[in-house]
């Protein structure tokens, strides 16, 4: 394969350039802000976050006929919002409600400049909305600063691990926008394919996608007598949960920890990882609010279709306020995203949360150093396949039984399947829980 020289770095570099100047041009002045706010103190932070909270309401309540509403009959005025604190007098909004009044939520202001977004889907429920230029420039310019932080241009070579459509046409399209974009990809998860692609990573200054998929190529390039790639200054997982025990194989791989971002398609990034370890929220993009273990999203520059007070689904856990970073930012932490919301558990009598497997894995690797890669399938009311990825000893078993009785207390069977595989959606993601059951 043919080493990118550096007159064809350049030659990316102008290619990136050009296509941001005509996608997004607000792009560089939001950079020039980033660069400046990323040394805001946490009170000048929560002034921008209220200045710009004010201004969306505001607009929200002008130009989108399902907030106008919302907002009448709970008798609350935009001039209501005079502090961060005010936000919790708004409605939360779920992605059914979005889905259901798509239109009616969509402001009716002319945009310069919109584009046409879609959620995956991986939930049961896929959006389809318009983003504002500003707010797609935003979010992809959040995205590029913080890989500044790790010496990455989004120029650079890079490798991808990402869900694609396997019908000729897409499939030529992905290909074409990858060249431009100096990127490689997986279009099959065969032995051939990813070997072809392991040969590839010798260029590549950085990789990222589904934190599963790169786990498993970490392993597959330990497992093997190719050369380790020696140029990886980032690994990026995104979009699944990166487990501990990820990061021993990865580092051994590619040198370096996988690091994470966590955001979604239309509540844009919330949180990145710093070069000392910790998540910090985009705090200049978007406000989270943390009610009973859920995450609420408003993202402040979504003018098109806003996001305010949005239940995303998952469950996570805010670091305190004076919890201080290594790296002097003093942007909230996000401690943890601890699992989906919405996936319900059927006992023999009883519902659970699907959070609970967090737990009963977390505790394993707590307590006895037992980390270990699982997916639990339901398919029937009253019974569990718990499918771990490697082989368990005797006691091992033991441990996880141990561990899953604590929290169903008898009220469900179950079996332990080791050696499993693991099973990915369609677009190469895998879930840690999985049910084929519907409440009717």
């Amino acid at each position: 394969m043919e080493t990118i020289t550096g007159q064809g770095m350049k030659v990316y570099k102008w290619l990136y350039i050009v296509g941001r100047n005509l996608r997004n041009p607000s792009s560089k002045r939001i950079h020039e802000f980033l660069n400046v706010s990323q040394g805001y103190s946490l009170e000048q932070l929560e002034d921008f976050q209220l200045k710009k909270l004010m201004e969306l309401v505001a607009f929200a309540y002008q130009y989108s006929p399902f907030y106008r509403k919302a907002l009448d009959e709970n008798d609350i005025k935009s001039a209501d919002i005079k502090s961060l604190s005010d936000l919790k007098k708004l409605p939360i909004i779920t992605k059914r409600e979005l889905i259901q009044y798509n239109s009616e939520i969509h402001t009716n202001y002319k945009f310069k400049k919109t584009f046409k977004a879609k959620t995956s889907g991986t939930s049961g429920q896929s959006l389809v909305f318009t983003r504002n230029e500003y707010a797609d420039s935003f979010n992809r310019t959040v995205i590029n600063h913080n890989y500044s932080n790790y010496g990455v241009n989004p120029w650079d070579r890079n490798g991808y691990f990402w869900g694609f459509n396997q019908l000729f046409f897409y499939k030529l399209k992905t290909r074409l926008l990858d060249a431009f974009q100096n990127r490689f990809r997986v279009f099959s998860y065969s032995k051939t394919e990813m070997n072809r692609f392991i040969k590839k990573l010798k260029d590549a200054q950085y990789i990222h996608g589904y934190s599963s998929s790169i786990y498993e190529t970490a392993r597959a390039i330990n497992a093997s007598e190719i050369k380790k790639p020696t140029k990886i200054k980032m690994v990026k997982g995104t979009s699944e949960k990166i487990f501990d025990y990820y990061q021993p194989e990865i580092k051994k791989a590619f040198g370096t920890k996988m690091i994470s971002e966590y955001g979604a398609a239309e509540a844009g990034i919330i949180a990145f990882e710093c070069t000392k370890g910790n998540m910090h929220i985009n705090m200049e993009g978007v406000i989270v609010e943390e009610e009973n273990n859920e995450i609420l999203v408003t993202n402040l520059h979504m003018l098109s279709f806003p996001i305010i007070r949005y239940q995303l689904g998952d469950y996570i856990k805010l670091a305190p306020k004076n919890k201080v970073c290594a790296c002097g930012k003093k942007h909230l932490i996000l401690e943890d995203v601890l699992g989906r919301i919405g996936e319900t558990v059927y006992g023999i009598s009883d519902k659970y949360p699907s959070l609970y497997f967090y737990y009963i894995f977390k505790n394993l690797s707590e307590k006895h150093g037992l980390n270990l890669e699982y997916q639990v399938i339901q398919k029937q009311k009253g019974r569990l396949n718990f499918n771990v990825f490697s082989n368990l000893s005797t006691r091992e078993k033991q441990l996880l039984s141990k561990e899953i009785e604590s929290y169903f207390k008898g009220d469900i069977t179950y079996s332990i399947n080791t050696d499993a595989e693991l099973v990915a959606t369609k677009k190469g993601k895998k879930k840690s829980f999985i049910s084929t059951i519907n409440e009717h």
